[in-house]
């Protein structure tokens, strides 16, 4: 399945890129396309974390979710469309909610770690675990509310605006004196809604999730972005 694609990068980068290992925290909307794509690209090791179920909620912007397998773990889902797609890779599970206890990244020994959960905890414990070791993260910022993927981007934390989980991000990692992090963010204003639930659509988080991929490629084999 790789002809294609070493085509386009050649074998020593290819092989770059097919040897990193990958943590997913969260692989909903922008998560399952990061998921996709790294598969696709012949990724040999990803770790996915997440502790949800596919439910009917999710048809209209995971990639994973489809009514046949509606209730069934994300994980398991996940891995069954990977290995469809490459019989080779070595997928490692968890269906348990990530807090603060990461030791299952520890073992999985990753070199990058793509936070996609809708957990703020989460993501600020994430941020303070990679501080100080040799692991880079990218974090996913908010999705829902927006309409216009063209405003999506991978930026410095600092640089962002108009994202309430970035605003967070941002005040705990000045708070903790962490170094900045690279973010999925939208310059796009958040639409005001009176429903309880997050608005969303198919493409937003699909875009948000590959140029995430996009980010790490161009990082690892050090071209220009």
């Amino acid at each position: 399945m790789d002809d294609r694609t070493e085509l386009l990068f050649g074998k020593e980068n290819l092989d770059k890129l097919q040897n990193l290992r990958v943590a997913i925290i969260g692989i909903g909307g922008v998560g399952g396309y990061v998921f996709e794509s790294l598969v696709r690209l012949g990724i040999k090791n990803i770790l996915i974390v997440d502790n949800d179920k596919i439910s009917l909620s999710n048809l209209n912007r995971q990639i994973i979710a489809t009514r046949d397998v509606i209730g069934e773990y994300k994980v398991d889902v996940a891995e069954k469309r990977a290995v469809s797609i490459n019989e080779n890779i070595n997928v490692i599970k968890s269906n348990e909610k990530l807090i603060s206890d990461f030791t299952i990244i520890d073992s999985f020994k990753a070199d990058y770690i793509i936070d996609c959960c809708d957990t703020l905890i989460t993501k600020k414990n994430l941020v303070k675990y990679v501080a100080n070791s040799n692991m880079k993260i990218i974090s996913s910022m908010g999705c829902g509310k927006r309409k216009d993927a063209s405003l999506l981007e991978v930026t410095d934390i600092g640089k962002t605006s108009y994202d309430p989980i970035a605003r967070e991000l941002r005040y705990f990692i000045r708070k903790e004196k962490l170094k900045n992090i690279m973010v999925l963010c939208s310059k796009e204003i958040p639409i005001k809604q009176e429903k309880k639930e997050i608005s969303s659509c198919s493409y937003v988080p699909a875009v948000g999730g590959l140029l995430i991929v996009n980010y790490l490629v161009n990082q690892v084999l050090k071209l220009s972005i």
